[in-house]
């Protein structure tokens, strides 16, 4: 499996009623838009996705449910960790089954492991499933950050790992681990806002939060941040930094679902303790997304 372009990290609709139950009507929408745009693949239940307010039953039916509509032209790679090891096993095992093609294992949360700690957690979980695994560093969200070095010693002991999802917002960090692993470990820009510079020292490609919401437009900043002509790579990349601004105003995916419900894609619905973005940010967003529309490229 090649690791390589545009992956979205989907988010999960929700209806705004009692419960706020998925919609999966407009998931299939969404995951239909994203196929139609030319995405790599797609990344359901990670952050973006709401993962940590998602039932266990709800978690393993929206990884079915992309892998249904996506399989065969779309890459799956379903978000599958928690701060509990047992937790990610179980979880990964499930989505290998459902049929993904790789899972995505965020740093454990919270409990904020020492390296070896994590480098036992990872090992485990990857020894548990024979697809590959792309690791999650965020440490903003986890309060635990997954040195290179320890990132190095899992790969060794777990030869599916194959990829990380770089969201340190450091671009040397992901400087460092190409110099230090090579084409060993694909790594992958975890913040839209640093695509072209990540991949300019190496990286390939993005989970995107921005590809929810213009997939065609993101996938080919992503390429030409691939391939160039670097002059044509640059303009794609600064055309769209007004949005991927905008869509980290307030915490991920509020405002990216406010400009997915200005869109008419679906219901501007976060479950708690996420709160709906303010209006101030909507209209940020409303004036970005018509800006571009009408020639911000």
């Amino acid at each position: 499996m090649v690791i390589e372009g545009t992956y979205t990290a989907i988010v999960t609709p929700f209806r705004d009623e009692a419960g706020q139950p998925v919609d999966w009507d407009a998931l299939d929408a969404l995951l239909e838009a994203q196929i139609a745009g030319g995405i790599t693949g797609i990344v359901p239940c990670g952050t973006t996705g709401e993962s940590p307010t998602l039932t266990r039953e709800e978690h393993a039916a929206v990884i079915e449910r992309t892998v249904k509509r996506a399989k065969g032209r779309a890459q799956v790679i379903a978000g599958t960790g928690s701060n509990s090891t047992h937790e990610a096993v179980a979880s990964s095992q499930h989505a290998e089954r459902a049929g993904v093609d790789a899972v995505m294992v965020v740093v454990p949360y919270y409990n904020r492991p020492t390296q070896d700690g994590l480098y036992a957690h990872f090992v485990a979980i990857a020894k548990s499933v024979r697809v590959p695994v792309v690791v999650y560093n965020v440490p903003a969200r986890t309060g635990a950050d997954l040195m290179p070095e320890t990132l190095a010693r899992i790969a060794e002991a777990a030869p599916n790992v194959v990829a990380t999802k770089e969201a340190t917002g450091n671009v040397l960090r992901a400087q460092k681990i190409a110099q230090m692993m090579g084409p060993r470990m694909t790594v992958l820009s975890g913040d839209d806002a640093l695509t072209l510079p990540m991949c300019a020292v190496g990286a390939r490609g993005v989970i995107s939060v921005a590809s929810n919401v213009l997939p065609a437009e993101v996938s080919r900043a992503t390429r030409l941040a691939l391939e160039g002509p670097a002059a044509e790579a640059r303009k794609a990349h600064l055309a769209l930094l007004p949005l991927y601004e905008a869509l980290f105003l307030e915490a991920n995916p509020a405002p990216v679902k406010a400009a997915l419900a200005l869109r008419g894609v679906m219901r501007d619905v976060v479950r708690g303790p996420m709160a709906a973005c303010t209006e101030g940010t909507r209209k940020v967003i409303a004036a970005v997304l018509e800006a571009y529309a009408a020639g911000g490229r």
